[in-house]
């Protein structure tokens, strides 16, 4: 098995993964003033995720590997590859309730809406209230689990 280049992309190759989200994710909307992190198997990008700014904090976002890549533990990779290079105490997720411990294993915690900044708190309801089970996370390496 061939291994996994994670790096991050400049906002001029967003043209490149828009077709990967149109095909497995249509609601993700990669922008420019985002940090995107990719994953290259053998050249080809088989996996991808987002870090949205909003105010001083960075939402984690539209995290995908291509089907074919899952269950291979290439969600967890492209993860700790984050957490080495890009995760903080300002890093924030929405995480879909069957992946919390996914997000957990690389030192995101479940906490109360109420913990969330303001900017995000109200994003979090306007994504609950349409119906998706999400839990509200952030990123705290150094707590136990």
């Amino acid at each position: 098995m061939s291994e996994v280049n994670f790096q991050q992309i400049e906002s001029i190759k967003i043209p490149l993964i828009k077709p990967i989200y149109k095909a497995f994710y249509p609601s993700a909307k990669p922008k420019k003033n985002e940090q995107i992190i990719v994953g290259y198997k053998q050249q080809q990008i088989i996996c991808v995720v987002r870090f949205r700014p909003i105010e001083r904090y960075s939402l984690l976002t539209g995290m995908l590997v291509i089907p074919a890549y899952r269950q291979q533990g290439i969600a967890n990779q492209l993860l700790t590859f984050c957490q080495a290079h890009h995760l903080s105490e300002n890093s924030f997720c929405f995480a879909y309730q069957h992946l919390e411990s996914l997000y957990k294993s690389v030192g995101f915690r479940v906490i109360e809406v109420e913990q969330l900044p303001n900017s995000l708190q109200q994003l979090f309801i306007r994504y609950t209230g349409s119906g998706k089970k999400l839990l509200p996370m952030r990123y705290l390496p150094t707590v136990l689990t």
